[in-house]
């Protein structure tokens, strides 16, 4: 397939379609389902909770970045967007979220 930039055969103006061609048992494609099962960090917590955006999520990761050894929620405290209080009952409730050992 020769794809001209810009043009309907441009894989990056329709990827499903350029996506579509390696599964040759399909011809609808592939559609992801989620088993149940996902690693989730405490930072995604937040955003999936609605407590945090992703801005926010990304800032205090910055935040993290130029200071090692200071954690998320500190990070979010000393950023403003939570208090202290506030990040520590959201980790308890995201430390009780179900695990599986592998």
């Amino acid at each position: 397939m020769t794809a001209v930039l810009g043009s309907a055969n441009d894989p990056y103006r329709n990827p499903s379609r350029e996506i579509r061609h390696y599964f040759e048992y399909s011809s609808q494609g592939i559609e992801l389902e989620e088993d149940g099962l996902k690693e989730i960090t405490f930072g995604e917590y937040l955003v999936e909770r609605r407590v945090l955006d992703r801005y926010q999520l990304f800032r205090a990761l910055q935040m993290q970045d130029r200071n090692p050894g200071v954690r998320l929620g500190e990070a979010v405290a000393a950023l403003g967007y939570l208090q202290i209080r506030e990040i520590e009952k959201h980790f308890t409730e995201f430390s009780r979220v179900n695990t599986v050992d592998l």
